[in-house]
């Protein structure tokens, strides 16, 4: 199978209630903001959406509901669907499959993390198997799944077993690895780039695909680096790099999920509280954030 993703890739967040239950009404109003700024897929139920926060059951009301209000829309949706239980991913994966998702991506189990490369790709072979006709991305994310097999061995390996695999979500700084991922079998796989500070990295190597969390707030600093960079402008790739640099500094002092999902608010599509275990400001934070978020310039840098 053949499949690549271009261009940026939300990961997007999981909308709650203040009281902490799903609100799947604002999904219609991310989608359109994710359009609004340029930006092509959705990758849904992720680590910026929270999925280990999340029941098996709002994960898949969440699915479901993104499917809907993207159905006849240009933007195409990613359903992560990884988790501790592999019949919990396999089951998830079946949905996304029947529902017409663009891909399903699966991170590694983490709690009894698989001891061997084979395992994982049991795990993977056997959660691909249920969405037949649905790429498939490993989602390599070793600073929090613990789990560091070399990517490039999963590539030759898992090829034979699973056979819609069509690349990875490399979350991963090792460039070198990234490149003979990039090259495996002939150019063959789609190797999504996961780290939104050093994008610019990734596409001077070849990168043409990426997911990030701030994509979701900050997408026109990123089309603009990637504009630039085609252009050969690498100075002004730069500049738009380091301002996504000055950026993720920024929210992450203040703790990244809260206050990028505080962010979301301020542009008018409001996500909600994070979920235990992950912390939220309080309103005189949010109020901080506001004005540190103005005398950084970021109001004018995500003008569309």
């Amino acid at each position: 199978m053949k499949f690549q993703l271009t261009g940026l890739v939300a990961a997007t967040h999981t909308p709650f209630h203040t009281d902490g239950s799903l609100n799947l009404a604002i999904v219609a109003s991310q989608a359109a903001h994710l359009q609004r700024t340029g930006v092509s897929t959705a990758f849904i139920g992720g680590t910026t959406g929270e999925s280990s926060s999340l029941t098996f059951e709002e994960r898949r009301q969440l699915t479901q509901r993104w499917m809907e209000v993207t159905a006849g829309t240009p933007l195409k949706v990613v359903v992560h669907v990884g988790s501790n239980c592999v019949a919990d991913s396999t089951a998830l994966a079946a949905q996304a499959g029947q529902l017409g998702a663009a891909a399903i991506a699966t991170l590694a189990p983490s709690y009894f993390k698989p001891r061997t490369l084979g395992l994982l790709i049991d795990c993977c072979a056997a959660i691909a198997a249920t969405a037949p006709r649905t790429p498939f991305y490993f989602y390599d994310i070793p600073t929090f799944t613990g789990v560091q097999f070399a990517m490039p061995d999963f590539l030759a390996q898992a090829a034979e077993r699973i056979p819609t695999l069509v690349g990875l979500k490399f979350t991963n700084a090792d460039l070198m690895s990234y490149q003979l991922c990039r090259h495996a079998n002939r150019g063959k796989y789609d190797i999504l780039w996961g780290l939104d500070e050093i994008l610019l990295a990734a596409v001077s190597l070849g990168c043409t695909g990426a997911v990030g969390s701030s994509y979701n707030f900050a997408a026109p600093i990123y089309n603009r680096l990637l504009k630039a960079a085609a252009a050969g402008d690498f100075a002004a790739a730069r500049m738009e790099q380091f301002r996504s640099v000055q950026l993720i500094q920024l929210l992450a002092g203040y703790g990244y999920m809260a206050a990028a999902k505080a962010t979301m608010t301020m542009l008018g599509v409001d996500a909600g509280p994070a979920r235990l275990p992950n912390g939220n400001l309080t309103a005189d934070q949010i109020a901080t954030l506001r004005k540190d978020l103005k005398k950084l310039g970021f109001f004018d840098w995500v003008k569309c």
